[in-house]
């Protein structure tokens, strides 16, 4: 029996699109002609509502419909960012945010998710910074040629780590298996991922590195350890998890500058 392969359409990262970003952009500027965020240092992705809402309370925001979710345009002491949410998990609704925020001008983004650890010296709160993906989601498939990992951008993880020390944080850095079937994550699969090195589970790291890649911009990935699939127990919301979220975000941020004032993007 001959398996299908992603895509099933070879050679397709090289095709162009029926549909392009762009058009995105063109659309939103006929109801907002000055809608850009070019002069913004960079986007942070999140997915659980009460970090959005606890960074919203941090630093407000200007509220826009420019992409889908709930995009907040922040200043940060002195420099502009933006942060997204409220649009869902998994690789193919953070492609889809990204590509629009790409098409308004940001070149740089982190995501900030959480994940399950394959390896038991990771517990609930523990911080992770993804160094490379393994591609099991599908979406990057559409995006990169046949291959195993997505990768993030070197520079900016480098400033990500920083930033997370700067915090007092001691973020783990290696491979994260990016998946898009969370009800199917097998034994097997976490024994063999693991001892290839993979620290996490999650849904979108190694589709948002494709997309940036495909794109050529900038992203990076920290994950906060939310369950375990090494020792799996009931999973419950925990305040380590939600501390390492917030320190998480603030560092994405920070990160995010950082980048944007060594290597300005034309």
């Amino acid at each position: 029996m001959i398996h299908p392969v992603l895509p099933l359409h070879p050679g397709k990262h090289a095709l162009p699109a029926v549909a392009d970003p762009a058009e995105h952009a063109r659309h939103v500027r006929t109801r907002v002609p000055e809608a850009t965020l070019a002069d913004h240092d960079g986007a942070v992705l999140v997915y659980q509502d009460r970090v959005l809402n606890h960074m919203v309370a941090d630093y407000g925001g200007r509220r826009t419909d420019w992409v889908r979710g709930n995009l907040r345009l922040i200043e940060r002491r002195g420099r502009r960012l933006a942060v997204c949410g409220g649009f869902g998990p998994g690789a193919p609704a953070a492609a889809l945010v990204l590509e629009q925020l790409l098409s308004l001008g940001i070149r740089r983004v982190i995501t900030v998710g959480t994940a399950a650890s394959l390896h038991t010296s990771l517990t609930p709160g523990s911080l992770v910074v993804c160094t490379r993906a393994l591609r099991d989601d599908g979406l990057s498939h559409h995006y990169l040629p046949p291959g195993r990992y997505a990768d993030p951008s070197p520079g900016l993880t480098r400033h990500l780590v920083g930033a997370l020390h700067a915090r007092d944080a001691e973020p783990r850095r290696g491979k994260g298996w990016t998946t898009s079937a969370v009800y199917r994550e097998t034994a097997a699969e976490v024994a063999h991922y693991g001892a290839l090195g993979a620290l996490t589970a999650d849904m979108e790291a190694a589709g948002v590195f494709a997309v940036a890649e495909h794109r050529g911009a900038d992203a990076a990935a920290v994950l906060a350890v939310a369950d375990s699939l090494a020792d799996r127990r009931p999973r419950r919301d925990h305040p380590r998890t939600e501390a390492a979220l917030h320190t998480a975000v603030e560092a994405s941020l920070a990160a995010l500058t950082a980048a944007a004032r060594e290597q300005p993007h034309d």
